[in-house]
């Protein structure tokens, strides 16, 4: 197992008028290579959950084991973990601060002790797994466009190799294409490496689409834990904590109560077209 979360609790201002539980009684397993989308309505705890992962949090009580080690133990070397599990923030601004792209992507690796060559070496590798163009390189990072920047964030954090790749909203704020290319590169990278990947978005048919597993957080708690098909399946139970489904559900829900025989468990938008297809050949 990568990651194994047991029992976890977080309270923000713990002890304090103001204090608030976080996360509530965690209980997750996260499997090496698995495609995990992580969804829930603002303030359900889907940020605080993650920054738990690689030890930007600490749990007011329970365990967090990472391969097997428990990154709580007094001798555990959180620099390490972080190495191993990349986080990337929903602001690719915080994580940009170097003069051109390419000195930010090295940042990572040079700071892992890598010598000149293999830094670069890793910089230029991670700049062209996210399809960054050459030109862009030496450019200032907050002269890019938006998509861009993320681009050159996630770079910087594959840049060290990762075991674990968590990804914050990475799509908040672009435009259809450029989500659409963004988490594309993203899933093409995980089949071709075998990357655990996390990735945390408010939107349905992301998660659809691309990953293989979805948790909902609500109110700092475990929701829901299952496949696409399972979870999406309860969309009124979504619904009543203020989620919903992707939208080709609902349109397959209403052709199902008008009596074409589609299959309402579809997610995805080619599911769903392939469903509605074989319905009309068979009328």
């Amino acid at each position: 197992m990568s990651i194994i979360l047991d029992h976890v609790n977080y309270v923000y201002g713990d002890g304090s008028a103001l204090e608030v539980k976080a996360l509530d009684d965690i209980c997750l397993q996260i499997p090496d290579g698995q495609f995990v989308g992580i969804i829930g309505h603002t303030g359900s705890g889907k940020s605080t959950l993650v920054q738990h992962m690689n030890g930007l949090l600490r749990a007011s009580s329970g365990h967090i084991y990472f391969n097997g080690e428990d990154i709580y133990d007094k001798d555990y070397d959180l620099k390490k973990l972080r190495g191993k599990v990349g986080l990337v923030f929903q602001y690719p601004e915080h994580q940009l601060f170097e003069i051109d792209v390419f000195t930010d992507v090295c940042f990572g690796p040079k700071n892992l002790g890598l010598d000149k060559k293999e830094t670069e070496l890793r910089a230029f590798d991670a700049l062209r797994k996210v399809g960054l163009p050459v030109e862009l390189y030496y450019q200032s990072p907050f002269e890019l466009s938006g998509g861009q920047k993320r681009r050159v964030a996630i770079a910087g954090v594959l840049a060290m190799k990762p075991e674990v790749l968590i990804l914050d909203e990475p799509t908040a704020g672009l435009d259809p294409k450029g989500r659409d290319e963004i988490l594309g590169q993203i899933k093409e990278l995980q089949q071709e490496t075998g990357l655990t990947i996390l990735l945390v978005s408010h939107s349905m048919e992301d998660v659809a689409e691309y990953v293989d597993r979805i948790i909902v957080m609500n109110r700092g708690s475990v929701l829901f834990d299952g496949l696409p098909k399972e979870v999406f399946s309860r969309y009124k139970e979504l619904e009543a904590v203020g989620l919903a489904a992707p939208q080709v559900t609902y349109i397959l829900h209403e052709l199902k109560a008008r009596g074409m025989d589609v299959d309402v468990n579809a997610t995805t938008i080619g599911e769903a077209a392939e469903s509605i297809q074989k319905a009309l050949k068979s009328v």
